[in-house]
């Protein structure tokens, strides 16, 4: 008989099936509608990223908009600044991430603290006193209502001329501060003891904790996990999940599966999930269309999703007109379990319409012979996906 960790193989389709499941796009509604259904999926997917670019709607919308098909803007503001159920900190990216987990974030609020931060090392210890003397004089601010900064040159491209708006992007950092509101991309910063009623923060959580809210968290929302796709972006978090992901294997309560053209790359699985999802013929997923961000946690992990899709998205925003496949700000359009296609859109708010850049056939959509079928789901879902363009 072969050993307990010897790998199961799984299939592309098997690996798709149980990815989408967990990322809850198999399912019309799985969190339900409203404030709460914000909280529950950003606490089930572990994060939700956040991003400036707003050629269409901006991507922390976006991606929720995929798994809440009743969501309004006003329900992600209703769970950051009413409920407080959500905040922003630093993941992967600047993300929301559920309020719950704070205190798997504080230990790097304490380091920045202590050490610094490599981005705002030019922060002045008094524009840092100035920010926290208005904030605790006046209440929760805005860069806007700070008038009398003299601006200074910008070392890069995205940086504020606004000492001000350093210092209070360091103090957000170090975990003195958090933005209570967002409007747009404007954000309202506020004491975080204030915001969130604390007299003091939670204690954080020790380093074997964080590493097992690390699996744990890729493990809910991805089901089949590599290292890479644990530590996406966080390369000196790998030898202790590494250690963790043999003790669980040891125990019983991972599988080590051999992903059909992952070559030597690693895959593991909890075995119920295996057993639940892996050889389960998809069901209420087959006839769902998602037109999704390119910051979606399916596709934001571009090697991962070509190894399960095999389709290799391209971010073109920053490259030459003359070298783009899909287009400037290309979608992955998801039917069933397959990336079929990749559209590039463009919210025109003036005119109150959305605007087809570029229509390109990807995977099996490429075959000549679904793409009717394929066409009329998709533009079915467009409608949907303007009206959640276009609402106030």
């Amino acid at each position: 008989m072969p050993r307990a960790t010897e790998p199961r193989p799984l299939t592309k389709t098997e690996a798709r099936r149980i990815w989408l499941h967990a990322q809850r796009l198999d399912t019309n509604e799985p969190f339900g509608a409203g404030p709460q259904a914000v909280a529950a999926a950003v606490d089930h997917l572990g994060y939700v990223q956040i991003d400036t670019i707003h050629v269409i709607e901006r991507c922390h919308h976006h991606i929720l908009y995929s798994r809440i098909p009743a969501y309004a803007r006003a329900d992600l503001r209703q769970a950051q600044s009413v409920d407080k159920s959500v905040f922003e900190y630093w993941t992967h990216a600047l993300s929301y991430v559920p309020a719950k987990d704070f205190r798997f974030f504080v230990p790097a609020m304490r380091e920045h603290r202590r050490e610094g931060h490599r981005w705002f090392a030019s922060v002045k210890p008094e524009d840092t006193r100035k920010v926290m003397r208005l904030l605790r004089r006046d209440g929760a601010l805005t860069i806007r209502d700070i008038e009398d900064d003299v601006l200074t040159e910008k070392e890069h491209l995205w940086q504020s001329r606004k000492p001000s708006k350093r210092a209070l992007q360091l103090a957000f950092y170090t975990g003195e501060v958090t933005i209570s509101e967002r409007t747009g991309m404007l954000k309202t910063y506020e004491l975080m003891t204030r915001h969130f009623g604390w007299d003091k923060p939670p204690k954080p959580a020790a380093s074997a904790e964080i590493t097992a809210y690390l699996l744990d968290r890729a493990l809910r929302s991805q089901g089949v996990v590599s290292l890479d796709s644990i530590c996406h972006l966080d390369a000196p978090s790998k030898g202790a999940v590494r250690r963790l992901i043999d003790t669980r294997v040891r125990r019983g309560e991972l599988t080590p599966v051999a992903l059909e053209g992952a070559g030597k790359q690693e895959h593991w699985v909890q075995p119920e999930v295996l057993e639940a999802n892996g050889a389960v013929p998809g069901g209420e997923g087959d006839g769902l269309v998602h037109i999704l961000s390119p910051f979606d946690p399916l596709v934001i992990q571009r090697k991962r999703t070509e190894l399960f899709f095999d389709y290799g998205h391209r971010f073109e925003a920053y490259v030459p007109k003359e070298k783009r496949l899909f287009g400037y700000f290309a979608l992955p359009v998801l039917v069933g379990e397959d990336i079929v296609a990749a559209i590039d859109l463009k919210t025109d708010r003036q005119n109150k319409k959305l605007l087809m850049q570029k229509w390109s056939w990807v995977g099996k959509g490429a075959a000549r012979s679904a793409r009717k079928d394929y066409k009329r789901r998709i533009e079915e879902e467009l409608d949907r996906f303007e009206r959640f363009q276009l609402a106030e």
